[in-house]
């Protein structure tokens, strides 16, 4: 486990339009080239996920994983957690990585951070392997003394 129990993670999620993310306790959707990228988006830095989203990747890449249900309780400063299944505590958050689908899914779990206390710092569009067009978006805390 993290060292501090996760104070100022990074997290990182995949949202429909309406900021859906599961629907009948099953993602919406799921890209390889998104994975991907989160993976170098990580810069090789350790990328904690629970049991559900480790069947998301191969073998390769699950060296760079950190599996554990818990994720979100230890990922220590400064480490990513790819959340599929929210439970966040918005207060132990410095950085949210984004991954809009850019279309409206089915869905009964929505992710839970209303964004008015944070700042779009970067956007950008890329072309996945299932979806012509995914939006990276990543969000500061406009206050980070929260």
């Amino acid at each position: 486990p993290g060292e501090n129990g996760g104070e100022d993670m990074i997290i990182i999620a995949c949202t429909d339009d309406n900021q859906g993310m599961l629907f009948n306790h099953r993602r919406q959707s799921q890209d390889r080239v998104q994975r991907q990228r989160m993976l170098q988006r990580t810069g090789g830095a350790k990328l904690w996920v629970d049991t559900y989203t480790a069947g998301l990747f191969s073998a390769e890449s699950r060296e760079q994983l950190e599996i554990d249900d818990q994720c979100l309780e230890y990922a220590a400063d400064g480490e990513f957690c790819f959340e599929e299944n929210p439970g966040t505590v918005e207060e132990k958050i410095e950085k949210i990585i984004l991954y809009r689908w850019n279309r409206v899914y089915p869905a009964d779990v929505h992710f839970p951070i209303d964004f008015s206390g944070w700042k779009l710092v970067q956007a950008e569009e890329f072309a996945g392997s299932s979806h012509e067009r995914i939006t990276e978006e990543i969000y500061e805390r406009v206050n980070p003394n929260m």
